[in-house]
């Protein structure tokens, strides 16, 4: 019904910058929050940053400075800039988004496949 499709992962070194792109599609009536995950070998997967409709966001603190998180209501699109990146910020990013397919439903959690990020140090 709903997919999101995650982008622009890759291979960086250390003090570069990433920006990752997550587009929803499928059967969407509309979308409230939207947000960023990681996932590194071995660690529980954590919050990286989301933003409500109203472009409301909130970050971790280990990224707070560094990630910028945006999105395009019209392309049902989130962004997450990733400037002063460190090895420490290598994982596999998700995103998710909370998606309404009728109005008669209510908002269910959608994730993407995960984008990989490697920073080298």
């Amino acid at each position: 019904q709903v997919q999101l499709v995650e982008s622009g992962g890759g291979l960086v070194q250390a003090g570069g910058s990433l920006r990752l792109s997550c587009a929803a599609s499928g059967r969407i009536f509309s979308i409230n929050a939207m947000g960023w995950y990681r996932q590194a070998p071995g660690k529980q997967r954590e919050l990286v940053a989301t933003i409500t409709s109203g472009g409301s966001t909130n970050y971790a603190d280990s990224v707070k400075g560094r990630f910028t998180i945006s999105r395009d209501n019209a392309k049902n699109t989130v962004y997450v800039q990733m400037n002063s990146l460190k090895a420490e910020d290598t994982a596999v990013y998700y995103c998710n988004a909370e998606v309404r397919t009728s109005y008669i439903f209510g908002y269910s959690l959608y994730w993407g496949q995960g984008t990989q990020v490697t920073v080298s140090s």
